[in-house]
């Protein structure tokens, strides 16, 4: 068999084979064997024979045999003593001599299996070169290090007397975390300065190996003792908890206050990161002694973390038929905004049917913002809604709201501190995905506490409130879910910025066949109920209801109607109560004077012709938008007498800055065209000129009034009434162009109300008329114009009416 190195080997040795069944004997190593194995025992028996011939030590071939394969190397032993082991059993005493090279197969006596063999030799240079010298200090050093950690002390010693590099090497045979493999590898590996390499590797391996795993035990062993250790001081602190309690005469009862948090938010459905911040309240209180304020602050919190209903929500309802159906039932009207209401269930449903609930963390929730004038169902709509969704409903007032912390909560470190409204409301809901009405959301006010309205613009957006932080819980609530409706009287009060955040749906007020129904259907029902009367016992005419809403209530929305429909109702109780009427009884249009008093808004076309506003030259109608809905606005103006009166113009009734200019347009037009429409424009030279707005208390403001001056001047200058039965609105220009306003829905619907027929507005808001119901546009004549001339053929009455003279001041 040829060498490793190429050259060719000499066998001298023929040996008996002692097979190693996974364990391998490297030279220098000692090793008692079992002679109740059949092969050892034959082994050891030939060896004997052996040497009774040689008269010299019975010499063995010690071969690992791995799978039934042996080992291309073995090792000469030598068996040093034939006896008895510790558990009685025969056993021999081997010693490991040097490697030898394996050969072919041979006879010999015994039944043992003998083959031939050839000594390996090993050659170490002399002297050891630098790198060989540290290989040997850093193996010495590994295993001193090693052995001390087993407290082998005494070999220790030995190991460091080793001079030899194949002796060092092979000692490496004792260690017991080698596996046979890398046994075997060292045995197979001829050259001593690699075995030792080779033996350094494995053993640094090891040690690296053992220091992960003793890290390992001892960051376990630390967490043992610490969980033991907190156990143990848990039990003394209640032990000695309960002698106080004792000692004061506390009752027993009063242990559970704070010991239960622990597990009330271990057993409670909390969100990970809500679960870890509460614990961490639950240490600080079980630290804290029973007198500290803190206790109370922490107890407070947790109270409020539990009541949150953190994965609660309502289903829901996604009949889009039956929502609608719902909306119109409880709501006459309205039909923007339940359109808006119908269209987000149906993308609901389609979202979920979709799997697309959750995107980004964020919801579908919405933000919509209910804006009109007051009395037309801004709040009641928002309980429709949420019936109509099947979810929660709660109401947040914010009218007069002034600190920050109402909305974003107190720290927690402030006596008397509280979580913010928005937290309140999602609390008593007990659902994350409620219809939350945030109530007169323009009167928000701000002063040194801060601005509540720059702290609803996280509430209101979209992209941010999925992660909205209150100031007292300090954890992530996620708001993304609830649909939030914000009402507001005046569009224009409500900060740029959070106006952007919402959908603005307008809520532009009711017509007269719209106010009859919902009285009949609604508010009738409800006051009959309050005044202690039936349906069957007093009855109210549809004439009656709409002469009430006609002449009684002229408004935008219901409030008032229903007030004076409560009123007559209680007229009537009274007087069946004092047996001056007889019930059942029918209220008609002409009982209404004696039950409610006269009408408070008698329509200008029903007044004697002679006591109408517009019966002298210079009073224009003109249509204005305030806070309670759309108006109707006279504009007076006076020409003063050349002797008395100052040259100029002047102006009351509190206009703000864009109206007065409005009037030094619609004068500088006059002025500069007056021959082109036949008026006497020498009297704007040297006379005075006074334009007043009636409801001098009332502040007026806006440029659609410019044609109502200019309307009101040229009748005044030309002494041609202005046509009771014309109500206008537009901004003039210097060259008499009508330019477009806004509120034209809410204009027209006041001319409606006041009994006006013709309507003139602006050429380019002849698109806003798709929003004017159809049984209004019925009922009015309305004429788009692009010229103020246009205006004044329209609204002048004929010549033939002509007054005698202008009236001076």
């Amino acid at each position: 068999m040829a060498a490793e190195s190429g050259e060719s080997m000499e066998f001298t040795l023929v040996l008996p084979v002692l097979p190693l069944d996974g364990e391998v004997v490297l030279p220098g190593m000692v090793v008692p064997l079992d002679l109740s194995d059949a092969e050892i025992r034959a082994a050891v028996e030939a060896a004997q024979s052996a040497a009774r011939e040689d008269s010299g030590k019975p010499k063995v071939l010690l071969v690992p045999r791995i799978d039934g394969t042996y080992a291309r190397t073995g090792v000469l032993g030598t068996v040093e003593q034939v006896g008895r082991l510790a558990d009685g059993d025969p056993g021999a005493l081997v010693k490991g001599r040097h490697r030898v090279r394996i050969g072919a197969g041979t006879t010999g006596p015994g039944a043992a299996l003998w083959v031939e063999g050839a000594r390996v030799e090993e050659t170490v240079p002399e002297p050891l070169p630098g790198q060989v010298t540290d290989l040997v200090k850093e193996y010495k050093a590994l295993a001193t290090t090693w052995l001390r950690k087993r407290g082998a002390w005494q070999v220790v010693d030995r190991v460091q007397a080793i001079d030899d590099v194949s002796a060092l090497a092979d000692n490496s045979g004792y260690s017991p975390f080698l596996t046979t493999d890398q046994k075997t590898e060292l045995l197979e590996t001829t050259d001593p300065v690699a075995r030792l390499r080779l033996a350094t590797q494995q053993l640094r391996d090891h040690l690296a190996e053992q220091d992960v795993a003793e890290t390992i035990a001892k960051d376990v062993q630390e967490g043992v003792d610490k969980q033991q250790r907190e156990f143990l001081l848990r039990r003394q602190l209640e032990a000695v908890r309960k002698e106080l309690r004792e000692l004061n005469g506390d009752g027993p009862d009063a242990a559970e206050e704070s010991d239960d948090y622990r597990a009330r938010v271990e057993a409670a459905d909390l969100p990970e990161r809500v679960r870890e911040a509460a614990l961490k309240e639950v240490e600080k209180l079980e630290r804290s002694s029973d007198q500290s304020p803190e206790g109370s602050w922490i107890r407070t919190w947790l109270d409020t973390v539990l009541e949150m209903p953190w994965n609660e929500r309502t289903e829901d309802a996604y009949d889009i038929q039956g929502a609608k159906e719902i909306l119109d039932a409880e709501h006459a009207g309205l039909e923007d905004v339940k359109a808006r209401i119908t269209e987000y269930l149906a993308v609901r449903k389609r979202r979920g049917e979709r799997g697309l609930g959750v995107i980004g963390g964020r919801r579908g929730g919405a933000v919509l913002a209910l804006v009109g004038p007051p009395g037309v169902g801004k709040t009641s709509l928002g309980e429709s809604v949420a019936h109509a969704m099947g979810r929660k409903f709660v109401r947040v007032a914010l009218g007069g709201v002034r600190d920050e912390a109402e909305i974003r909560g107190h720290r927690r470190t402030y006596v008397g501190a509280l979580p913010g409204r928005i937290v309140r409301a999602v609390k008593e809901a007990g659902s994350m995905n409620p219809v939350v009405l945030l109530d007169e959301i323009d009167k928000v006010g701000s002063d040194f506490r801060g601005d509540p309205a720059a702290a609803l613009l996280e509430v209101l957006d979209p992209a941010q409130n999925h992660t909205f932080r209150d100031h007292y819980l300090e954890v992530e609530l996620d708001l993304s879910d609830v649909v939030f409706l914000a009402t507001a009287n005046v569009l224009e009060a409500i900060p740029e910025a959070l106006a952007d955040r919402m959908e603005i749906v307008r809520l532009d007020g009711y017509t007269e066949d719209e106010k009859v129904v919902i009285a009949r259907d609604h508010l009738l029902p409800r006051q009959l109920e309050r005044a202690g009367l039936t349906g069957d016992e007093v009855t109210l005419e549809e004439g009656a209801l709409r002469k009430l809403a006609g002449e009684y209530t002229r408004e935008a929305g219901v409030r008032t109607l229903e007030r004076t429909v409560a009123r007559l109702l209680r007229k009537v109780a009274a007087q069946h109560e004092l047996g001056e009427r007889e019930l059942p009884f029918t209220v008609r249009a002409e009982d209404l004077r004696a039950l409610v008093g006269r009408p408070h808004h008698v329509p200008e076309s029903a007044q004697d012709p002679a006591e109408r506003r517009t019966a002298v030259p210079g009073v224009a109608t003109g249509l204005a938008v305030t806070g309670a809905g759309g108006d109707v606005l006279y504009v007076e103006a006076s020409l003063a007498d050349p002797e008395t009166g100052a040259a100029g113009l002047t102006l009351t009734g509190q206009l703000g800055d864009v109206m007065k200019e409005s009037a030094q347009i619609a004068l500088s037009f006059l002025r500069s065209h007056g021959a082109e429409l036949e008026l006497p424009v020498a009297d704007l030279k040297d006379r005075g000129v006074h334009i007043h707005f009636p409801a001098g208390a009332v502040p007026k403001d806006g440029p659609s009034a410019g044609v109502t001056m200019t309307t009101a001047l040229a009748s005044l200058l030309s002494g041609r009434l202005v046509r009771t039965d014309v109500a206008m609105t537009g901004e003039v220009s210097l060259t008499g162009r009508v330019l477009p306003i806004g509120g034209v829905k809410q204009k027209l619907l006041a001319a409606h109300r006041a009994g006006v027929t013709t309507v003139i507005i602006p050429k380019r808001n002849e698109a806003d008329l798709d929003d004017v119901p159809a049984e209004v546009l019925e009922k009015l004549d309305v004429h788009a114009v692009t010229d103020v001339r246009q205006v004044l053929e329209l609204a002048l009455a004929p010549a033939a009416t002509v007054a005698q003279a202008p009236v001076a001041a």
